[in-house]
């Protein structure tokens, strides 16, 4: 375990929360810098997931016998029952109080082909974007998996090639040809190659642990994700968010062994599917109790942070494993259940 990648992970999903109150309670319309900052860059953290993601499938795989449905199933249990817990969670809000929410409709079908992680524009008319707004980027996530999955179908040393080459295709040409959805159709899906060539360099050696040359790296990334838009994802944000991640590793022992890291890591998944939950809410009750934005946001991240803990072991954690037992038990099952646990 990389205890650097546990801070980052929890990093990034605590901007992207940001990112969302700016939108949720003064859409996006912020006036200071800090709050510009996090209206007009916050969503990088995306990026930096990504890129982690890559990384991670990465190197929890690498010179391991795995089977496609193997690693299929793991990530399915991992990602799922979390996913659309929250997700039918903002269904019922949305039939409850979808018209005091700006842009937000619900429809059924809608819901059904976001549980399935089929991209389909949300009945509100803001984009290609799921039930729980979100969870667009578990689309990307879980097709990233399937592709990856695939590519266990040849040999280990074919791997990068292959999910490479696969990603060329859905992006560059069947999404440009509408075969599948314009969705994928996106520079922001050659982030994973980035996270796995991060991985192929650590596993070489390749990224050295230091202090003053990881600082220096994480300072001009920071200058270019400061400076530049997201007109050209991949170049603009995605190279930056690769070097975030880059510098982090080799600051691996400033970070390793400490606990408090590691569990604002481990509950990152389901702080990131719960923050725009709570964030109504608060958005609701600053605007009933004529509460400042900021003073609400003071209440919302606590609720997060303990939402998510819960959320973590309760819901993540012990679904898991009462899941994974019970595949275990099936017959045959007992190998394909063999691939340890992977974080999102």
């Amino acid at each position: 375990m990389l205890y650097s990648l546990q801070a980052l992970r929890a990093f990034a999903a605590w901007v992207v929360v940001c990112h969302h109150f700016m939108q949720i309670f003064f859409d996006f319309h912020a006036t200071g810098p800090i709050g510009r900052l996090f209206s007009h860059r916050g969503a990088v953290g995306v990026d930096i997931f990504f890129v982690i993601s890559g990384m991670v499938i990465y190197l929890s795989t690498r010179d391991k016998a795995v089977a496609p449905g193997q690693f299929l199933l793991n990530r399915v249990l991992r990602i799922v029952p979390a996913y659309w817990f929250y997700t039918l969670l903002m269904a019922l809000l949305l039939l409850a109080a979808s018209r005091w929410m700006p842009h937000q409709v619900f429809e059924w079908q809608h819901l059904l082909l976001s549980l399935l992680f089929i991209p389909a524009e949300n009945p509100g008319g803001y984009g290609l974007y799921p039930t729980l707004n979100v969870g667009w980027t578990l689309n990307f996530e879980m097709f990233f998996y399937l592709l990856f999955g695939l590519a266990f179908l040849v040999r280990q040393r074919h791997h990068l090639v292959l999910v490479s080459a696969a990603l060329l295709l859905v992006s560059e040409v069947l999404g440009r040809l509408g075969v599948l959805s314009r969705f994928y159709n996106n520079d922001i899906i050659y982030e994973f190659l980035l996270g796995i060539g991060l991985g192929v360099l650590y596993r070489r050696g390749m990224i050295r642990e230091g202090l003053w040359l990881p600082l220096a790296v994480l300072a001009a990334a920071g200058f270019a994700l400061y400076h530049l838009d997201a007109s050209m994802r991949l170049l603009h944000w995605g190279l930056p968010s690769a070097l975030v991640v880059f510098a982090f590793v080799a600051l691996e022992p400033w970070f390793r062994g400490n606990r408090v890291l590691k569990a604002l890591g481990d509950c990152s998944y389901s702080v990131y599917l719960i923050h725009v939950l709570v964030l109504y809410g608060g958005w609701f009750a600053s605007r009933r109790l004529g509460l400042d934005p900021y003073l609400a946001f003071a209440f919302c991240v606590p609720l997060i942070g303990l939402m998510s803990w819960l959320s973590y072991h309760w819901l993540e954690r012990g679904l898991y494993r009462r899941l994974q037992a019970w595949f275990a038990a099936r017959p045959g099952q007992r190998q394909a259940l063999a691939l340890s646990r992977v974080k999102y």
